[in-house]
């Protein structure tokens, strides 16, 4: 059994394609170019699914089109449009990566936030606490936002800036950022 620890998303399945059972999968993540693995994992009722495809090609910049075995037409494909796409961790060797090896900031989906707090901090140590996960990226403009949702499911806007970011674990999945309060405060 698939643990939620050992994946990481990286998109989900917007629609089928054709008539032979492709599926069109939109990244939000390039670790798919970054692994090794011959399957990705769908999430189907709650459980994580190995589907080891056949093929695939990409189609444009952030997504690409998948035949998964045993799914030979459109109508076994069409049961899994929507379903959320994870990738193995074991698969992506990131314990050397830096951010110059994304292909674009919305490989941060997915990453927890942890900010800087001012208040509890001193010279001999720094404070953090959990500020949720980053479930999207809008770089949709030059102002890039991020979406953090913290454990309560309460949603957060911060925009992003490199200034902000001090620490980047790509193994973990996470982010240290210095956030100015002013900006946190903006959701409240």
């Amino acid at each position: 059994m698939i643990k939620p620890e050992e994946v990481f998303r990286i998109g989900h399945i917007t629609r089928t394609h054709g008539v032979k059972g492709e599926v069109e999968i939109a990244f939000t993540d390039d670790a798919f170019e970054r692994g090794d693995a011959e399957y990705l994992i769908l999430e189907i009722d709650g459980i994580l699914v190995p589907f080891f495809f056949t093929e695939y090609r990409y189609k444009g910049n952030s997504s690409a089109l998948f035949t998964f075995e045993d799914f030979g037409s459109e109508n076994e494909a069409r049961r899994l449009v929507g379903l959320p796409v994870f990738y193995p961790r074991h698969a992506v060797d990131d314990s050397h990566a830096t951010p110059d090896d994304l292909r674009s900031l919305r490989a941060f989906t997915g990453f927890r936030v942890f900010a800087i707090d001012h208040e509890e901090s001193s010279d001999e140590e720094l404070a953090t606490y959990d500020l949720g996960e980053i479930t999207l990226v809008d770089d949709s403009s030059l102002n890039v936002l991020l979406t953090i949702t913290d454990d309560e499911g309460t949603e957060r806007l911060v925009p992003f800036h490199h200034d902000f970011l001090l620490d980047i674990d790509m193994q973990e999945r996470t982010l240290l950022m210095d956030i100015p309060l002013e900006l946190l405060a903006l959701n409240d």
